[in-house]
């Protein structure tokens, strides 16, 4: 489906890391497939590079490489490459701005600014469109981190409130537009069989985990100034969460599905600061190995500091005081210099309270439902049947829903989504400050407390699971990691 009307997308921060990995190829994939409508121009605005035709060239080597080899095609690339503009200002000039208010003065449609920069930029950066008039008619994309915690959130919120309406501002967070995060909603809302089971009478945990094998790259700097709760619990980890606790809405639209997940964040039940070392675990990665290849300790890492004490990983025990999940424990993990790459949600239902069918169908285990978001993107649901032979012996097994065997259409990519949403107007993926403001609120008391203790995180050999400490968190419920059971 194309967009709905003209547009101008303009890309602050046009040659750095995320535009080259993320936009800009999500954008390609989007023309390719006949989503932009014809008119739509895209702008990209940075300061080192000498024109035009230079910024194409930049493309071509740097973007290029990070196009899906099966959806490239020559003739839609130069196609794309037509589309782009560029626009060379300095943004802590405001008077440069008007060059930009020339190039795209005159185009119809609505105007879309990416802010793909450093968070210290976008309230600079808003305030110079708004002098030049260019925050009428248009809408403004944030990336993350918003903030360092809830006061400096507020500040910039505050600030880019004042010159765009709520309904312009788009937050964004991938997480929301991975495909298997869409079909959750359909398969909740959309089926009987699943909605009977989802709330605390059969649900007996929930598990979150977002794993990179990854450190920091060369992200040093800014990561050893964040850290794992910052970067990864506060946005990710808590919006998947706000998306599987969340009631059924009224409707798909806006509004209605952010109010239930605000909902979700403002019904998290507080963490006391005595409770912090129980329920909360923070890691710091050593030098290990990783399929084959060492890898050097966090401290060691360019930019980091040799005694920092920035967590890499975290593990947390959350609940939720409402009627649906009370008493069921969510625990979320995140880290950098993991065993895999992983991003899942794992459902573990209540075992069957009696079997006369032996221990074996009691495993809480074998009642589970799997959403995978990376790498492969897959639901599995597990339950247990009959071994073929003699005997009722039980085994686990599974169901999957496989996108690419049962839809011919390939998969949309997170991003694309998400750019096509901005471009059409449409807010339902994206997190209103609301929710943004209760996620730093629950979220406060841990950074405060860990600060106040200036305890060391744990230490962790790369390419394991993290510290033990967060094996040890679930035991205490009975339960384990998904990996750790298989």
């Amino acid at each position: 489906m194309q967009t709905d009307s003209s547009f101008t997308f303009v890309l602050f921060g046009g040659t750095g890391d995320l535009s080259m990995r993320k936009i800009l190829p999500a954008l390609y994939e989007a023309h390719r497939a006949g989503m932009l409508a014809p008119s739509g121009k895209i702008f990209a605005v940075a300061r080192h590079i000498d024109g035009r035709e230079q910024y194409l060239q930049w493309v071509n080597e740097h973007v290029r490489p990070h196009v899906s080899k099966a959806r490239f095609a020559e003739d839609a690339w130069r196609a794309f490459l037509d589309r782009i503009d560029f626009v060379g200002i300095d943004l802590g000039k405001a008077e440069d701005f008007v060059l930009l208010r020339d190039a795209v003065a005159n185009l119809p449609g609505t105007r879309v600014f990416y802010l793909a920069t450093g968070p210290s930029l976008f309230v600079p950066i808003c305030r110079a469109l708004a002098s030049v008039g260019l925050n009428q008619n248009s809408r403004i994309v944030l990336e993350k981190p918003l903030g360092y915690d809830l006061r400096s959130s507020n500040a910039i919120n505050d600030a880019v409130g004042e010159i765009f309406a709520e309904d312009q501002i788009y937050r964004i967070d991938h997480y929301l537009g991975k495909e298997p995060v869409q079909n959750l909603l359909a398969l909740r809302f959309g089926n009987a069989l699943f909605e009977p089971l989802w709330r605390r009478d059969w649900v007996e945990s929930i598990q979150i985990t977002i794993a990179e094998e990854l450190g920091v790259e060369a992200r040093g700097d800014f990561y050893d100034n964040t850290g794992a709760l910052r970067d990864m619990v506060q946005n990710h980890l808590l919006q998947l969460l706000s998306i599987v606790a969340m009631e059924p809405p009224h409707s798909m639209d806006s509004d209605s599905v952010r109010d239930e997940k605000l909902r979700v964040l403002r019904a998290l039940k507080p963490i006391d600061p005595r409770d912090i070392s129980r329920v909360a675990v923070r890691g710091q990665y050593h030098a290990g190995v990783i399929r084959g290849t060492a890898v050097p300790a966090y401290a060691n890492e360019p930019g980091v500091r040799p005694e920092s004490t920035t967590e890499t990983f975290v593990a947390l025990k959350a609940e939720i005081d409402n009627w649906r999940w009370a008493g069921v424990p969510f625990f979320l993990r995140t880290g950098k210099r993991l065993a895999d790459r992983v991003a899942e949600i794992v459902v573990n239902f209540r075992p069957v309270p009696h079997s006369a069918l032996g221990a074996t169908a009691l495993r809480a285990g074998a009642n589970r439902l799997v959403i995978r978001l990376q790498p492969n993107e897959t639901i599995r649901l597990y339950c247990l049947a009959k071994k073929p032979g003699e005997g009722m012996n039980l085994s686990s097994v599974h169901l999957d829903l496989a996108f690419d065997q049962f839809f011919r259409e390939g998969q949309m990519e997170a991003y694309q989504r998400l750019l096509l949403d901005v471009i059409n107007g449409r807010l339902a993926l994206f997190v209103r400050r609301d929710e943004q403001e209760a996620a730093w609120r629950w979220v406060e008391p841990i950074l405060n407390e860990w600060a106040a203790s200036g305890t060391r995180p744990k230490p962790y050999a790369a390419g394991t699971w993290g510290p033990a400490a967060a094996s040890a968190m679930l035991a205490q419920h009975n339960t384990c990691w998904l990996e750790e059971e298989n």
